[in-house]
């Protein structure tokens, strides 16, 4: 039998970026920036910090990387990121100053990387907390831990909020890039004597309302249109349920157009992303309406008690830089108020495994991952597999609400009374 090579060691120490790396980040993203209709705004306070920060930014798709850097240059930042991500190279993601991290686990390993590379590297690190890209333009919960990390840090948070990202190119369907002004802020959050005055609970309210944000809302005021004829391409993806006649799983959509195809309903995406019923005056003008509507509705499932999904997965793991994702078998997935619970066969052994509503405030969701499917991303200490959906049909956006209302419900509510 063949010897696997060495495993993912989520326990390798990240490096500061390699000098000749960080030339290319400085010269790459500003031509990046400049072919993309990107810009930067960095204000005075966080060009006057001398030793290291937190850099909190939103995530909504590639451009939030080379906006950070633009931002901060002449400066560097190491990175959080994916483990996933390490695909392209330990040499590149290390070489940058990359810092993995499992999705939605409560592990301790990343938090301590990322201390050591403030406190003893005294060096600058960005953080997505999102930890996912946003799927319809506006925020999408954080770790509730935020707060009680940036005073453990005891470093000035920096926030970095963009603008546009999202409308360019959406998580549902990144290309053709929408080709709208994008725009980002760099701004000191809290300053280091805040961090130490404020409370952990203070620290965390003010970096989720600095998340806040409609880029939809913010694409209308601002009067930045695009001409994109396939703008409305996968927005099926996020609004998979028609609000007239009630039906899940049947919309489609391609071109400027959105519809049911069960009920025949039938919508138009204008320039400004706005949506105009074509043949009934139900539905909703702005994709966050309709989209949170989706939301209330399976919050009202799950705390009923009638949640429930189930389905066959095909498994695979992503087992290191070298061998990239492996399948390593399949099972059946049930998601209710249990949690994720598999059965089945993985490596050529019995495969059983639950991940409690507990252990997850959210879950990573990819659409057609790398191409081959739906998938969802499961974690364990030592492992991330990744969840082909085999039968379901753009299921993904719901899984997604539901686990965060499982989490509400189950876990946060109880924990709050």
């Amino acid at each position: 039998m063949k010897k696997m090579p060495k495993r993912f060691d989520m326990n390798r120490r990240p490096n500061k970026p390699k000098w000749w790396l960080k030339i290319v980040e400085f010269v790459a993203a500003p031509f990046y920036l400049l072919f993309n209709n990107g810009h930067v705004k960095t204000d005075k306070e966080v060009k006057k910090l001398k030793g290291p920060y937190l850099i909190v930014s939103t995530h909504a798709s590639f451009m939030d990387f080379p906006m950070v850097v633009k931002g901060i240059m002449p400066r560097s930042t190491g990175w959080v990121m994916a483990i996933d991500e390490f695909r392209r190279g330990d040499w590149l993601m290390y070489g940058i100053g990359g810092m993995p991290k499992r999705k939605f686990t409560h592990d301790i390993v990343t938090a301590a990387h990322m201390l050591r590379y403030l406190k003893q590297q005294k060096h600058t690190v960005t953080i997505y907390p999102e930890a996912r890209f946003e799927l319809a333009g506006i925020n999408e919960r954080l770790d509730g831990a935020l707060g009680k990390f940036c005073k453990r840090a005891g470093v000035p948070v920096v926030m970095c909020k963009a603008y546009g990202n999202f409308i360019n190119s959406p998580q549902w369907s990144k290309h053709p890039y929408r080709r709208i002004r994008q725009e980002a802020h760099l701004y000191v959050l809290c300053t280091q004597d805040e961090v130490k005055t404020l409370s952990a609970d203070e620290i965390q309210a003010r970096i989720e309302k600095a998340f806040e944000k409609d880029e939809y809302k913010w694409q209308v005021e601002k009067g930045y249109h695009t001409k994109c004829k396939k703008r409305a391409d996968g927005l099926y993806r996020i609004l998979y349920k028609c609000p007239a006649c009630g039906t899940e799983f049947k919309t489609k959509s391609e071109g400027i157009h959105l519809w049911c195809e069960h009920c025949g309903a039938k919508w138009q995406m204008d320039t400004l992303s706005r949506l105009h019923g074509v043949n009934t005056d139900k539905g909703f003008s702005h994709i966050p309406d309709w989209y949170r509507w989706e939301r209330e509705q399976v919050r009202q499932e799950v705390r009923s008690g009638n949640y429930l999904f189930e389905d066959d997965v095909r498994v695979e793991d992503y087992y290191s830089t070298k061998v990239g994702f492996t399948d390593v078998g399949k099972a059946h997935v049930v998601h209710d108020k249990n949690g994720f619970t598999f059965e089945g066969v993985v490596d050529g052994q019995p495969f059983s495994l639950n991940k409690p509503v507990s252990s997850m405030y959210s879950v990573h969701i990819e659409y057609d991952f790398l191409k081959r499917g739906d998938a969802f991303d499961i974690a364990t200490s030592d492992r991330t597999y990744f969840m082909f959906l085999q039968n379901a049909q753009n299921y993904l956006t719901k899984m997604h609400f539901a686990q965060e209302e499982l989490y509400d419900f189950y876990v946060k509510e109880k924990a709050d009374k």
